[in-house]
């Protein structure tokens, strides 16, 4: 009979080797016809119990483990980037672009109705805020971007923002512009220009994340 340690030893090896959990018979077709394998899964078992490593049966078949007591030393947490969707990536830009700048603003340059969901999350994520009012009628809000958002992408201020010559080169531009086209100038724009402060009774919007599940 197969030495009762050496059999041990070669389970153990197995086991270790195997990239899933291995049954009674995928063990015996690796072993010796005279090992014990039972009696030496049995001492392993006993041996390990108890340790950092533990040696269980898992549907018929035998695998080695981390103990469920110290699972914990395993669980890895860290913060995942919100992606934003399409949308709120060019509702960004607009405000970027061009601020100070309304709703209906940036209705105009997308060409399509600016959901609320969209602004309020990036007013959650603290890369826009809301700047003031709109010297026009109706007073409407006017948005402009954040020190946070300098932060996230790395610019020193928003005279940084790429222009027309970056964004070709980044294939971002056709080379084939129509007449007249500019890009617009973040800093040409000065606060109280054409807006007031607000008011210490606007509300800030309510928060909306339908579009954060987008990628």
């Amino acid at each position: 009979m197969l030495d009762p340690l050496l059999t041990q030893r070669c389970i153990e090896a197995l086991l270790f080797a195997a990239a899933e959990p291995l049954s009674f018979d995928d063990l015996a077709k690796r072993l010796p016809e005279d090992a014990d394998i039972g009696a030496a899964l049995a001492d392993l078992h006993a041996r390990y119990a108890g340790r950092g490593i533990e040696l269980v049966q898992v549907a018929g078949r035998w695998r080695f483990q981390t103990a469920t007591d110290l699972a914990f030393l395993m669980t890895e947490e860290r913060e995942e980037p919100r992606r934003l969707s399409k949308a709120a990536q060019e509702t960004l830009a607009i405000i970027a672009y061009h601020q100070p700048v309304t709703r209906p603003e940036i209705e105009a340059v997308r060409g399509v109705q600016a959901s609320r969901g969209t602004l309020d999350v990036l007013l959650e994520l603290g890369l826009v805020k809301m700047r003031g009012r709109r010297r026009s009628p109706g007073r409407p809000v006017t948005f402009g971007t954040t020190d946070a958002f300098l932060e996230h992408y790395g610019l020193a201020n928003l005279a940084d923002l790429p222009g027309i010559a970056e964004m070709r080169a980044a294939g971002l531009l056709s080379l084939d512009l129509p007449p007249g086209f500019s890009v617009p100038d973040p800093m040409g724009v000065r606060p109280g220009e054409d807006e007031d402060p607000l008011d210490d009774g606007d509300e800030a919007p309510e928060f909306a994340q339908d579009f954060l599940g987008e990628s």
